[in-house]
């Protein structure tokens, strides 16, 4: 839970700094970007509650920028450019949503970039803001259920002749002083912020996780695949250690473990807009004075065969971002559509944490 006395130092740093939301800031700048938990409750206090007193919708654009500007303390600008993202210091979009159906124009969703969804209420005249979410494109991608983003990595599932493949022995040369072959997870959550002394070796990861093949998921009923998908995770986590099950629908799935949960019925890997050899930096703060990249992620790809319903996991290929394509083949020829409309679900604005 990210407490409000932990907010103010940003605000503080930035007005202090006197850069402005054009400004570019390195994420391993501790004191001025903003983590993504902490910058979505730091909005929703500071804009919740708010009238945008009926508005037209270019102004009312306009007054939520502006009271974001004071809300993270920065300058409000007299006029906002036309940038992409709008918020290029804290890599940014703002949408105000009355609608469930968000639409993004002329430009390709990044998986690493925040999007800033303010809630106005429907049955006011006030137009009051009710809560301000904030989530990465990659989680934006995954509630296209429509399929319209088609912009997406993916992979091959190659066949070995072993049921479990541990592909490197040791992690990525910036996690190697991290982790550990041993750890206590029975108090910490899964989707907990990682932390030195919690974050188990890729080799101990793998071992934990091998006896896992040959478990049954049983017939999971209407929405198959995203429940196989829970399942699977409910019995990683048992496997790792955990004695809770948590999924904030946020990547990596286990972010505790900076491990990603992968279930393959089918040959074909779905990594939506994540690219796991991408040296770009993971949004999530500092851990032992390293920031974490996209391709220091360990990846737990899970075959599977189903019959009358259930899935039999037969085999297990652990992998880090950094040698995914050298284990899996890339799929090549990107497909991208000039509008998203991406329908969210009635639970979109329930607290995840």
């Amino acid at each position: 839970m990210v407490h409000v006395g932990d907010l103010q130092r940003y605000i503080d740093a930035i007005r202090r700094s006197g850069t402005t939301i054009y400004d570019i800031v390195a994420r391993h700048l501790d004191e001025l970007w903003i983590p993504t938990d902490h910058l979505e409750r730091l909005l929703d206090l500071s804009l919740r509650g708010t009238s945008l007193g009926n508005l037209p919708l270019r102004t009312r654009s306009k007054v939520v920028k502006e009271h974001i500007c004071r809300a993270l303390g920065y300058p409000v600008p007299r006029t906002f450019k036309r940038t992409q993202p709008r918020f290029p210091s804290q890599d940014f979009d703002v949408y105000v949503q009355k609608s469930n159906n968000i639409q993004i124009w002329n430009e390709d969703l990044q998986a690493a970039r925040r999007y800033v969804v303010v809630r106005v209420s429907r049955l006011d005249e006030d137009e009051t803001i009710t809560q301000v979410r904030v989530v990465s494109g990659q989680h934006l991608a995954g509630l296209d259920t429509t399929r319209t983003i088609t912009r997406k990595y993916q992979a091959r599932m190659l066949r070995s002749h072993a049921s479990t493949e541990l592909v490197t022995e040791t992690d990525t040369a910036p996690l190697t002083h991290l982790v550990a072959d041993q750890a206590d997870l029975v108090d910490v959550h899964p989707t907990a912020l990682p932390q030195v002394g919690e974050l188990l070796s890729i080799k101990a990861v793998f071992e934990r996780l091998r006896p896992l093949v040959g478990a049954y998921l049983t017939d999971p009923g209407r929405d198959q695949e995203r429940n196989r998908g829970a399942l699977l995770h409910r019995l990683v986590c048992q496997r790792l250690g955990y004695s809770v099950y948590g999924d904030d629908g946020r990547f990596p799935d286990i972010r505790h473990q900076l491990l990603e949960v992968k279930l393959q019925t089918s040959t074909t890997i779905d990594l939506g807009l994540v690219d796991p050899h991408s040296p770009d930096p993971l949004d999530i703060p500092h851990i032992g004075n390293v920031q974490i990249r996209h391709c220091d992620i360990r990846f737990a790809v899970f075959g599977g065969t189903i019959a009358d319903g259930d899935v039999t996991l037969t085999s297990l290929c652990v992998v880090t971002g950094e040698m995914f394509f050298a284990r899996f083949a890339q799929f090549q020829g990107l497909v991208l559509n000039r509008k998203f409309q991406i329908h969210l679900p009635p639970t979109f604005f329930d607290d995840p944490r």
